[in-house]
């Protein structure tokens, strides 16, 4: 009986102490919990205003790109016959953006940080801007070569390579993993592109004559180019951002946007006093079918949408890659076809649908392999915070 009454003590005292023990434990518990609690909605609030971003960048591409190829088509339709100042209009809008230089507390996504504390010299600058730019200035005249002489729709559809080679450039340059997906992705957009050199569909160059066959393989052709030169920009300026540039920031992607523009619209305007084009673009203008205030119009309006869709494209580089930046335009596939049915009449044969779900299917294995990276980097950010917490916590002693 007395041992049993020492035991009962001890296992007393015992009890006592850790009841003295326990708060601290308890306390530190709960203040994991409530960290965790805190991290959770800090982590989705961050998410929800990347993807927002996202979302707006997205619908400025889309809509610019989709306004800028009907107004493109509708000023050769009606009559336009400058390809230098199909271009220009393009590019030289710059200035509407300078205004945005004025943007003082944006808020930046996690992803906007410096890279290096030395910034780079102006003459790598200098080089990277004026090479982007003169490459972006030639892709532009080359769409339009391709614009003038092909149909809307076929046009749009063949731009859709331009992923496929987005993709190939950034397999070298950006060190691109290929995925399952991303492969079904580029042989669906390379077979859907090569499905229309087939296309034997006649366009109207601006008169009542269809264009020839040796026009719309030119047309072809100059496509194609144009939307290598294009995917190879895109792998560049991503490549530059991280390489040489190394700031991460909305101030460094302004500067790439002007500064490039800047330098594509000087060369293109070169082109145009050095062709003798300027000679003819008042006779244009007054012999234009709509008349001289529409083809103003719709030069100014060309001019605002590829401005949009410049924005657009170098957001969502900034805040993606440039690979996703080129899924979207191809998203804009379904769009332009069906607007181009709609308002110049163009014809959806069984060739081009089969090319436009192939390419759809295309954007779409692509779009999910960038859902997968997506999903998979914020389990990582989610697994880090906690592991942060936790480690917090057990250094905390009772």
């Amino acid at each position: 009986m007395g041992d049993h009454g020492e035991l009962h003590l001890q296992l007393r005292e015992n009890g006592e102490e850790s009841m003295k023990v326990s708060p601290r434990k308890q306390t530190s518990s709960m203040n994991l919990i409530q960290q965790q609690a805190r991290i959770n909605p800090r982590i989705t609030k961050q998410n929800y205003q990347r993807w927002v971003r996202i979302g707006v960048y997205t619908f400025l591409l889309l809509s610019g790109q989709s306004v800028g190829v009907m107004l493109g088509r509708l000023y050769f339709d009606k009559g336009g016959n400058s390809k230098w100042l199909a271009t220009l209009v393009s590019l030289i809008g710059f200035p509407i953006l300078l205004p945005l230089y004025m943007i003082k507390s944006l808020k930046t996504s996690p992803s906007n940080i410096t890279l290096q504390s030395n910034p780079p010299t102006p003459t790598k600058l200098a080089f990277v801007y004026v090479s982007l730019g003169l490459l972006i200035a030639l892709g532009c005249f080359l769409y339009s070569v391709g614009l003038m002489y092909l149909p809307v729709s076929t046009y749009s559809l063949i731009c859709a390579s331009q992923l496929a080679f987005n993709a190939f450039f950034s397999y070298f340059l950006n060190s691109l993993v290929f995925t399952p997906f991303i492969i079904n992705s580029l042989v669906l957009l390379t077979i859907s592109s090569s499905l229309l050199v087939f296309h034997t569909e006649p366009v109207s160059d601006g008169s009542d004559h269809p264009v020839s066959r040796a026009k719309f393989i030119t047309g072809f052709i100059c496509t194609v180019a144009a939307s290598a030169g294009y995917g190879l920009m895109l792998s560049l300026t991503q490549l530059a951002f991280k390489k040489v540039i190394k700031k991460e920031s909305f101030k460094a992607v302004m500067d790439m946007i002007i500064y490039q523009s800047m330098v594509a619209s000087s060369a293109i305007l070169i082109g145009l006093f050095a062709s003798g084009e300027w000679r003819s673009l008042k006779r244009e203008m007054d012999g234009f079918d709509l008349g001289k205030v529409s083809y103003l119009m719709i030069l100014l309006w060309t001019t605002i949408s590829w401005q949009l869709f410049t924005i657009g494209c170098v957001g969502l580089i900034f805040e993606v890659s440039s690979l996703f930046s080129n899924a979207i335009s191809v998203l804009g596939l379904p769009i332009v076809p069906v607007f181009a049915v709609i308002f110049f009449h163009d014809k959806m044969d069984g060739l081009k649908i089969v090319a436009m779900i192939l390419a759809v299917w295309g954007f779409v294995s692509y779009g999910y392999q960038n859902y997968l990276d997506d999903f998979k980097d914020s389990s990582k950010v989610e697994n880090q915070d906690s592991n942060q917490v936790s480690a917090e916590v057990v250094h905390v002693h009772p």
